[in-house]
């Protein structure tokens, strides 16, 4: 479009909107939208009462659309006499009321208190190009005189697109005067903006400050409407500008998925609030297809339901790809829920969510089409918070009971800090009581974590039958490893070791451990105790590294201490078993024939203690992947 300016600073140019206005004629220029997208909330702030003044009129239609529907009292002003001409022959014969003059809204020639109603489309805007010192100080002209020719009661309205600099420099002004002030979304209005060459869509606020005599010791009152007609009293200008930069942020978000595929840049995610509330109700990770088609894109939402948003498919970007092409969709958006929210059912969080799903919708896809909404199983699945407690070293907590596959109960132990990992999992029984209610235990034959199988290897490794074992745990959690092996292996001796003493109560109250004279746990630092150990023997460490020069040191630094060290990296985890010992292993075949022989002997002692009724072990697949670095 050749008739923007090239520079933003020409924006506040007189010489710039004549030469515009005489290129541009009678068409109008809409800035941010006409008369029926803007009307809805403008008749909730204007009255046909009202004694309006149109800063910066231009040649919208903005003003004859008001004056149509009963707004009568309405003058307009503008820079250049161009436009100003143009207007008075367009509208002087069927609006002989409307005043359209020449005025520069900086030196205004009203008198004090004249008008009721400041109406500002896009000027503010087009005076504040940037932050300098000179359109600051033109700026300050502009409110001043605002201020000067509004009566008490009265409303500044302005229609902006809010760059940073502005909202600064409208919340610095006008809630320091003792104005009321709030921004409000104008979702109708929302389109191409004319200062974005690329097109990108960008959200339209109206903000309304209000007129009142500044009094002492009073706090300004500042709230924000964005979300539909909830409006929400906000504590500082800081929460303004942060719920601001928020939306602009997901409009951004938004278009560029509008542009088309965003296959070549991995993933897009937001979070989507409550008005309101400080918390995430959902999160929407989108994810394209890597080729593209000219028309028809397929897009569907899937919906993980509650408990199940750290499973692999769903947590990590290659489960989600993953899932993406089993789905058979272009794009997906796939939608996690987050604790502490309350979900109705499957059809209700559908209709909830149906309006946000639209805007993150492929190009070409027609706005009528109904978007597909998938899932696991028929609900949202269900979630209930056993305890929240507070440690000094672990931050909050909470233990939650979540359903998985076939209704399945599973306890977990979350860090709040870390909502995306379980810290610990127990799967639960029901069993029969003589009060008729099925009581919940813990199910001592289930480990979690597979890296915790690989792990129970290396005990059997050091424990062959009949040979009594020292083993030491670091890192207690919830118990579930050492509450396996002190169930499988009958002649170990074990030592869970947790610098949290919290820990120790939630294992014991909620996920069934139980100390006995095979079963100890110290309260202390596990780097302290491994240091101070007096024997050194097979050393087993889960390596959670997604870093290959941090992983490379870590070997590095354990080949500094143990003699041999052979790994075994579990498939689709970042986990690695690694084994450490000081003894030499002279040939790999004796050494691999060693592990195998422990691994057929934890899947033998499962299944005779009766906590595993399969193969506990991938025995054949840890052979075969087994890595021997020293």
């Amino acid at each position: 479009m050749n008739l923007l300016p090239k520079t933003h600073e020409d924006f506040g140019e007189k010489e710039y909107w004549n030469a515009f206005f005489r290129k541009r004629g009678s068409k109008a220029f809409e800035w941010y939208g006409e008369y029926p997208e803007l009307c809805g909330l403008l008749h909730k702030y204007i009255k046909p009462k009202d004694v309006i003044l149109m800063v910066g009129c231009g040649n919208s239609t903005l003003s004859a659309d008001l004056y149509d529907v009963g707004y009568r009292c309405i003058t307009n002003i503008d820079i250049s006499h161009v436009v100003i001409r143009q207007m008075q022959d367009a509208h002087g014969k069927d609006r002989p009321n409307m005043v359209y003059q020449q005025m520069d809204a900086l030196n205004m020639t009203f008198s004090d208190c004249q008008f009721s109603v400041v109406l500002d489309k896009g000027t503010l805007d087009a005076l504040m190009p940037d932050d300098s010192e000179d359109v600051r100080r033109k700026t300050d002209k502009f409110f001043n005189e605002i201020d000067r020719v509004l009566r008490v009661g009265g409303r500044y309205i302005c229609i902006s697109l809010l760059q940073e600099h502005i909202l600064a420099t409208l919340l610095e002004f006008f809630p320091t005067a003792g104005w009321m002030f709030r921004v409000c979304r104008c979702i109708e209005a929302e389109q191409k903006s004319p200062q974005s060459g690329d097109g990108a869509g960008l959200p339209v606020f109206i903000i309304v400050c209000t007129k009142f005599r500044k009094l002492p010791s009073v706090q300004p009152v500042l709230e924000v409407c964005l979300a539909g007609e909830h409006i929400q009293r906000v504590a500082s200008s800081a929460e303004v500008m942060s719920s601001v930069k928020s939306l602009q942020q997901s409009s951004m978000v938004c278009a560029k998925l509008k542009r088309g595929s965003v296959a070549g840049c991995g993933e897009i995610f937001l979070d989507l609030f409550h008005p309101g509330e400080t918390t995430p109700r959902y999160t929407v990770h989108v994810l394209d297809q890597p080729y593209a088609r000219e028309s028809g894109r397929r897009f569907a939402a899937f919906i993980v339901p509650q408990g199940r948003e750290t499973e692999w498919l769903f947590a990590t970007p290659e489960g989600r790809s993953t899932l993406l092409k089993s789905a058979g969709f272009d794009r997906l958006a796939v939608v996690t829920l987050h604790r502490d929210q309350i979900y109705k059912g499957l059809d209700a969080v559908q209709e909830e969510l149906t309006d946000s799903i639209l805007h993150l919708a492929p190009p070409g896809l027609d706005q009528n089409t109904q978007i597909p909404f998938l899932s696991v199983g028929s609900d949202v699945g269900r979630r209930e918070i056993c305890y929240r407690g507070h440690s000094q070293i672990s931050g909050d907590f909470i233990v939650e009971e979540v359903e998985g596959d076939g209704r399945q109960l599973f306890r977990r132990l979350i860090f709040l800090n870390n909502q995306g990992v379980i810290q610990s999992e127990a799967r639960l029984k029901l069993l029969k009581s003589r009060k008729g209610k099925p009581k919940k235990v813990v199910d001592t034959g289930y480990l979690a974590c597979e890296h915790h199988t690989y792990m129970t290897v290396g005990v059997a490794l050091a424990a062959p039958d009949g040979i009594e074992c020292n083993v030491a745990v670091i890192g207690l959690g919830g118990g579930g490893l050492c509450t396996f092996l002190q169930h499988c292996f009958q002649k170990v001796r074990i030592t869970a070791v947790d610098i949290d003493p919290a820990m120790l109560e939630v294992a014991t109250e909620y996920f069934n451990l139980v100390q006995d004279e095979r079963l100890d746990v110290y309260i202390r630092d596990g780097v302290q105790f491994i240091q101070q150990a007096a024997e050194k023997g097979l050393f087993i460490l889960n390596l959670v590294c997604r870093s290959s020069k941090l992983r490379e040191e870590a070997i590095k630094n354990l080949k500094a201490i143990f003699k041999s060290i052979s790994s075994y990296k579990l498939e689709q985890e970042v986990n690695e078993i690694i084994f450490c010992t000081d003894d030499d292993i002279e040939e790999t075949q004796t050494w691999r024939s060693s592990l195998e022989a422990a691994a057929r002997r934890v899947n033998a002692l499962a299944k005779k203690r009766k906590l595993h009724t399969g193969e506990l072990v991938d025995v054949t697949n840890l052979i075969s992947c087994l890595k021997i670095t020293a």
